[in-house]
């Protein structure tokens, strides 16, 4: 499949949010849908780290997949207790804490309710991003090949090698992992053993990408400090990367 350049409406770093708040299998939801005729059939599960979906950086990436033609759906799966967006500059939020009451058993549920219900609504096909601890459900759904195609943005949660070598053995969808210089939770190590175990030693196939952009660090598809040119050009590589992988795998 050829796709050039122009085929991907850029990603936006500020601005006011097009989506809307939609209850999905009882599930609150962040919901970008395309302006003009798209496939109905196919929806991008949008999987956010813990900040959540109300983060406007969040919202505004939805949106921007939705004019790329994919209708896209930020899940609560915090349950409405996301961490605050400043809880990293003072030093003092308990992480850990906070952690310890979003494990699988309390997110994972609304998860699988919101893709019941936009089965029932006829979709067919599921992509899925997810960002930071979003990664991990990215994962976990292409276990399960609930979903065809997986993109995650420097992932966490995510044992190396076990995870990269189940996802190998379990999985039929694609993976683009958007990876970066800076990252204790997916280090240059763990980037070269999903090369070595996703990518047979390559970085590029045909199922199998992981992009690098040096300079960045951690949270830069989404958080990023934008004053910064190589985070801005690594926030903007990390979504036309994705948006290709969509248009060609989902």
């Amino acid at each position: 499949m050829s796709l050039c350049s122009d085929c991907v409406k850029g990603v936006r770093h500020e601005g006011t949010p097009e989506g809307k708040i939609e209850f999905i299998g009882d599930v609150r939801c962040y919901v970008g849908t395309p302006s003009g005729e798209y496939n109905e059939e196919k929806a991008v599960l949008f999987l956010p780290d813990v900040i959540g979906i109300d983060l406007i950086n969040a919202q505004l990436l939805v949106d921007d997949f939705a004019r790329n033609g994919f209708k896209t759906i930020a899940i609560d799966y915090l349950n409405g207790d996301p961490v605050p967006d400043n809880a990293f500059t003072g030093g003092k939020y308990d992480f850990p804490a906070w952690l310890a009451k979003h494990g699988n058993e309390q997110t994972r549920p609304n998860v699988d309710k919101v893709v019941t219900a936009l089965r029932e609504q006829g979709v067919k096909d599921f992509g899925s991003t997810g960002y930071c601890f979003g990664a991990r459900y990215g994962f976990d759904l292409a276990f399960e090949n609930i979903t065809k195609v997986t993109v995650v943005s420097h992932p966490s949660l995510l044992e190396v090698p076990e995870d990269l070598e189940k996802y190998k053995r379990l999985s039929r969808a694609p993976l683009l992992i958007n990876s970066c210089t800076f990252d204790q939770r997916f280090p240059k190590e763990a980037q070269a053993e999903a090369d070595r175990i996703l990518g047979n030693g390559e970085q590029f196939t045909e199922t199998y990408r992981r992009e690098y952009f040096e300079g960045c660090t951690h949270g830069f598809a989404v958080r990023g400090d934008l004053s910064k040119p190589e985070v801005k050009a690594g926030k903007e590589g990390a979504f036309k990367a994705a948006v290709l992988f969509f248009k060609q795998h989902l």
